[in-house]
């Protein structure tokens, strides 16, 4: 089952200094946090806060060769979350026909924001993300890094800013 969810927001995860997307189920306030890389969170970034650049970005530019071919994405799915490693769909309709392509899940987000395509999560994935796929390892044994430990475990949805950066 799919479940239509939005970014509740973008933030840092402390420790690797690596960006993370955070997804929101509309109907159940589940949220998948998604790490991600810069170049992607810069991209997601500059479609929330309408950013307009001089020239197109690679996403943009993506989304202006698809429109001339008369090519729009219907929808993008999180699909999968396997040896954690997130996995996307995007699906596009055309005049000829439908189909369906294999994704990042950033740069299918940072795809569907620009074409306002809806972003859909797979059960499977909620609950993968919920309950993790293996132990989780604090690699930073120190009491601060054990503390980052239990700050990030006891997160909540409502602790997640509106579209940090």
């Amino acid at each position: 089952m799919l479940h239509k969810a939005n970014v509740a927001g973008l933030t840092m995860d402390p420790t690797s200094n690596t960006p993370i997307i955070i997804l929101k189920t509309e109907a159940g306030d589940q949220t998948i946090p998604i790490w991600i890389g810069l170049l992607e969170a810069t991209s997601i970034a500059s479609v929330l806060q309408e950013i307009q650049f001089e020239r197109p970005m690679t996403h943009d530019l993506f989304k202006n060769f698809s429109e001339h071919l008369n090519i729009r994405v219907s929808k993008v799915e999180v699909c999968d979350l396997r040896d954690n490693t997130f996995f996307a769909l995007i699906h596009f309709d055309g005049e000829a026909q439908s189909f369906t392509l294999d994704a990042r899940p950033s740069d299918a987000i940072a795809i569907a924001l620009r074409f306002e395509a809806p972003i859909y999560v797979d059960e499977k994935v909620i609950e993968k993300s919920k309950r993790g796929e293996g132990a989780v390892e604090v690699l930073d044994q120190s009491e601060e890094g054990k503390k980052w430990a239990e700050y990030l475990e006891n997160l909540s949805p409502e602790d997640f800013g509106k579209y940090k950066v």
